[in-house]
């Protein structure tokens, strides 16, 4: 799944030991299969890992942890180093980050879903001063979603998930057979709960 250069794996090696022990790598994509999808790394302690949400990748002197939900995205990574006049830095290229090929079926279906999350499920979150976009419905029929306001970091937005817009979603639109969370939540003074 990920491809790195030696040089770009003893730069990542050589970061590292400025951290502190147990300090590893996390890939990630922000916005995924859209036109804005960003990947990115970023460090992370080995605590953090989470079996069930994450994949560990080895590599000989540290770990890199990517959320099982972006591997799709992620497939053919190449982590490579550039070195030139301005300094030092590492790049990713992610040639599947923004695009998935998708069904007809999920194209057509997307528009409706926005609309119903616009005009049924967003003013009821707009009262705790938060929202919901679909950014994809990826070719299973899972439909990728992206919180923001007081939605983002909120302790109680897994049951909000699950309970109330995913059940909804599939009750609606059959072709939908789940959804996908992938905010980066914050808890903050702006999240409701």
């Amino acid at each position: 799944m990920i491809k790195i250069s030696s040089a770009a794996e003893k730069y990542i090696i050589q970061l590292l030991s400025k951290q502190k022990l147990r300090t590893n790598i996390r890939i990630f994509v922000n916005s995924p299969g859209t036109m804005y999808a960003e990947c990115g790394m970023s460090y992370c302690d080995s605590s953090d890992f989470n079996d069930f949400d994450d994949e560990k990748i080895s590599f000989d002197k540290f770990d890199m942890y990517v959320c099982k939900s972006m591997i799709p995205f992620l497939k053919d990574v190449e982590i490579n180093l550039i070195q030139n006049h301005l300094g030092t830095q590492i790049t990713l290229k992610a040639p599947y980050a923004k695009l998935l090929s998708k069904s007809k079926k999920f194209l057509k279906l997307e528009p409706e879903v926005r609309n119903f999350l616009l005009t049924i499920i967003n003013p009821n979150l707009s009262l705790h001063g938060g929202s919901v976009d679909l950014l994809g419905i990826d070719n299973s029929g899972i439909a990728i979603l992206k919180f923001s306001g007081g939605c983002n970091g909120c302790s109680m937005i897994d049951f909000t998930l699950k309970t109330s817009i995913e059940k909804k979603l599939i009750k609606n639109f059959p072709e939908i057979i789940g959804v996908r969370d992938i905010t980066e939540h914050t808890a903050g003074k702006h999240s409701y709960y």
